[in-house]
């Protein structure tokens, strides 16, 4: 008798992906990119934004948008880091998953936010949250990059 599990099917929009170009080093941008919920502003990286950190998981408090739990999944400097962004109290939450490739005018910064569809949350509950965080990537990778090159000088 052969047990066959399968992996439950994900949902065709469960994933955001998105890139920028930036002028930088990659220690400059990994500086950025490895914070826990540096994403969360205004459109301007907050460059000492209220947090508290205990062990994997970070609390960033926002003035305007709350208090948001994140998880560091993984890390490996400087090119990959990857967060939960939990829901609530319990930890369910999207996947951000940050990716850094150099090359020779900088570096190519790569977003991947996912798990959408596993939140627990109905289909059209979901897909309202993913539709904001669609343009709010654009924002947000564009807020990276103004960060990074001013950093770099």
């Amino acid at each position: 008798m052969t047990d066959r599990t399968t992996a439950p099917e994900i949902d065709p929009l469960d994933r955001i992906d998105r890139s920028i170009e930036i002028a930088a080093e990659p220690d400059t941008v990994w500086g950025l990119v490895s914070r826990p919920g540096w994403w969360i502003n205004e459109g301007d990286v907050d460059p000492e934004p209220e947090v508290e950190v205990d062990g994997d998981e970070t609390v960033l408090t926002h003035p305007k948008h709350g208090t948001f739990r994140l998880r560091t999944i993984e890390s490996r400097p400087p090119t990959y880091v990857a967060f939960r962004w939990l829901s609530g109290g319990s930890d369910v939450g999207t996947l951000v998953e940050f990716w850094i490739e150099p090359h020779d005018s900088g570096v190519t910064l790569r977003v991947a936010e996912s798990g959408f569809s596993q939140l627990g949350t109905p289909r059209e509950e979901w897909l309202q949250q993913r539709e904001g965080n669609v343009e709010g990537w654009t924002i947000e990778l564009d807020a990276a990059r103004r960060f990074s090159e001013e950093r770099a000088g």
